[in-house]
């Protein structure tokens, strides 16, 4: 919603220059002729995939009320 507004970062997201408004929003941000690099897209991917292997498990006898709660005995809003 932000960005569709026009509202981008400010600065480069990269070190050859390229601004974070340079980049389309949308879908459009994968795939045309603007979109971001592939291996970009790959850093992103396997940040995401590090993300959910080391820190989103579920463990097991922690309190876990539902699953996908990754709170893991760590946070309790009483709910």
């Amino acid at each position: 919603v932000v960005t569709r507004g026009g509202l981008h970062l400010p600065g480069d997201i990269d070190y050859s220059g390229d601004s974070f408004d340079s980049f389309p929003n949308g879908v459009a941000a994968l795939f045309g002729p603007d979109s971001i690099p592939t291996a970009g897209l790959v850093q992103i991917v396997a940040f995401i995939g590090w993300l959910e292997c080391a820190f989103m498990r579920d463990v097991e006898g922690t309190g876990n009320e539902h699953v996908g709660d990754f709170r893991n005995g760590y946070i309790d809003f009483g709910w």
